[in-house]
């Protein structure tokens, strides 16, 4: 058996032990990857530094306690939503019903939606609401994914986030297809809070820290006369699923948008990608 069929049986080994924890109840698994990150939290790794170092920034007025608390539920958030990826990838149409709420400040229901931009953040339940949402609003939504680089598991990512009617698209042919998801008045969801480098970007205000931000967003919905609504996807406390919220866009720029939210929200803290924290002005 050469190199080759080994990575794809091992592959195919770690794609089916991913798929075994969702026909398991949902509180379960959420408990052992809770207690999974525990675990891992006490082993010091560069990340945890990274999430440390990004509290003590933009809240200096913490006592090293209070950091070490959130970091230390940060991680436990962090491998919970890598355990949970089974639920929201293989876990039936019934079951995520049960375990996803959605609230919205403004319409995103009526027949005559116009085009909208969704603006999600790395929340850790974000997966949850990008792969439901399409299914609450019933109707055809955009999304953006990242490549996996093996093709196999890119290939079952790519089904699972749009199992519910969604069109996928790489996030490296974004702009064209966004524009055309626009034009035919499909909402187009997207993580803007990731950074493309400083040709892209430009440093905005995150809780009064400077952070690397895209600019991508507002042009585009210039150019399609499209509304922006952001929305965060929290953890539900006492393992009851999650809850999205979309936000009419007041807020200047996402950074602030986030940095709002969060404040809003307190458990928010924990749920946020503190080791890439930056934002996206729109």
């Amino acid at each position: 058996m050469n190199d080759f069929m080994l990575t794809r049986l091992g592959t195919q080994l770690a794609i089916g032990l991913l798929e075994f924890p969702a026909i398991l109840p949902y509180g379960l698994v959420a408990r052992f990857g809770d207690d999974l990150g525990w675990l891992l939290y006490q082993i010091p790794s560069r990340r945890d530094r990274v999430v440390r170092t990004n509290l003590r920034l933009c809240f200096p007025q913490w006592h090293a306690a209070r950091r070490n608390e959130v970091a230390g539920l940060h991680f436990r958030h962090r491998f919970r939503s890598h355990v949970e990826l089974s639920i929201q990838w293989f876990g039936s149409e019934e079951k995520l019903a049960k375990l996803v709420w959605i609230d919205s400040e403004i319409d995103l229901l009526g027949p005559d939606m116009p085009s909208t931009l969704l603006l999600g953040a790395h929340f850790f339940g974000v997966e949850a609401g990008s792969i439901f949402i399409n299914y609450a609003l019933r109707r055809q939504c955009g999304a953006l994914y990242h490549p996996i680089s093996n093709p196999l598991p890119d290939k079952v990512a790519i089904e699972a986030r749009g199992r519910f009617g969604s069109y996928m698209a790489s996030r490296a042919d974004s702009a064209r297809i966004v524009l055309r998801w626009l034009r035919g008045r499909k909402p187009a969801m997207l993580c803007a809070d990731m950074g493309y480098g400083k040709r892209n970007s430009i440093f905005v205000s995150f809780f009064g820290i400077p952070a690397s931000t895209l600019t991508a967003t507002g042009r585009l919905a210039r150019a399609r006369n499209a509304r922006m609504v952001p929305f965060i996807s929290e953890v539900l406390p006492g393992y009851r699923g999650y809850y999205l919220k979309g936000f009419k866009h007041r807020f200047g720029t996402l950074n602030n948008s986030l940095s709002l939210s969060i404040k809003m929200r307190e458990r928010c803290l924990t749920e946020w990608s503190w080791p890439s924290a930056h934002g996206d002005n729109s």
